[in-house]
C-alpha cells in the first residue's frame, strides 16, 4: 500500500469503527502524494475496463463503469493519467460530480488473476474541442472525431487490496487463448481418425 493512502481515508468515524470491532483505531501520518511504480503502471496499462466513484453536490455517491480497448487509461506520468470520453447517455453525472468536487476514486480490477488496484486522485474534465491537441495520445485513431472529453487525474494515492474474496472471471479473448490451441488439436485429432478410417 502506499503511504497516503489510508491517511485520506481513514476519518475519526472509520477509527470509531476500528476500536469497536478490533480495540483500538488505527495510528495515522500524513505522508503526502505517492507516485505509481513500475508495477502499477503495467498494470494500468493492461487493463480494458475500470470503475470510477464520485460525489454529486447532495452527497450521494454516484459509480460508472469505463471501458475500451486494452490501456485506454493512459500513465502520462507517475502521478497523472488520462482517458478519452465519449457520447454516452448523455446524463453527464460524472462530469458534473467532478465539476463541484473534484475528488474520486478509481478502482482496477484483474478478475482471471484476482487482483484489484484502488487509485485516489483529483479530476479535471477537458472539453475535447478546445484542447483537440491531446486526443491522437489517448484515443485509436478511427475514435479521434468521436472524443467529447479528456478526464486528467492526478494522483494523490492508491491500494492493493487483498485477493481472498476475488471471483475469478475470465475475458472472451482470455478463453479463447486457452480454448483454441485445444480446437486445434481435436481438430487435428479427428481429421488422423478420419485418415485412418477411410
Amino acid at each position: 500500500m502506499a503511504k497516503g493512502f489510508l491517511s485520506r481515508l481513514i476519518t475519526p468515524a472509520v477509527q470509531d469503527a476500528q476500536e469497536h470491532y478490533y480495540g483500538r483505531p488505527r495510528s495515522l501520518v500524513n505522508e503526502g502524494e505517492d507516485a505509481l511504480t513500475e508495477r502499477e503502471i503495467d498494470f494500468i496499462a493492461s487493463r480494458d475496463s475500470f470503475y470510477l466513484s464520485t460525489v454529486n453536490q447532495t452527497g450521494w455517491p454516484y459509480v460508472q463503469h469505463r471501458g475500451g480497448p486494452t490501456g485506454f487509461l493512459k500513465v502520462i506520468s507517475p502521478q497523472e493519467l488520462a482517458f478519452a470520453d465519449y457520447t454516452g447517455n448523455r446524463q453527464m453525472l460524472s462530469v458534473g460530480n467532478v465539476t463541484a468536487n473534484d475528488r474520486a476514486c478509481l478502482f482496477l480490477m484483474d478478475y482471471a488473476r484476482k487482483a484489484r488496484l484502488k487509485l485516489i486522485g483529483h479530476v479535471e474534465v477537458l472539453d475535447a474541442r478546445q484542447h483537440h491537441e491531446l486526443v491522437p495520445d489517448l484515443a485509436t485513431p478511427d475514435m479521434h472525431a468521436a472524443v467529447e472529453r479528456i478526464f486528467k487525474i492526478r494522483l494523490v494515492s492508491y491500494d492493493w487490496n487483498c485477493p481472498q474474496y476475488i471471483t475469478p472471471r475470465f475475458t472472451e479473448a482470455e478463453v479463447n487463448e486457452v480454448i483454441t490451441p485445444l480446437e486445434d488439436r481435436i481438430a487435428e485429432l479427428e481429421a488422423q481418425l478420419a485418415k485412418q478410417g477411410s
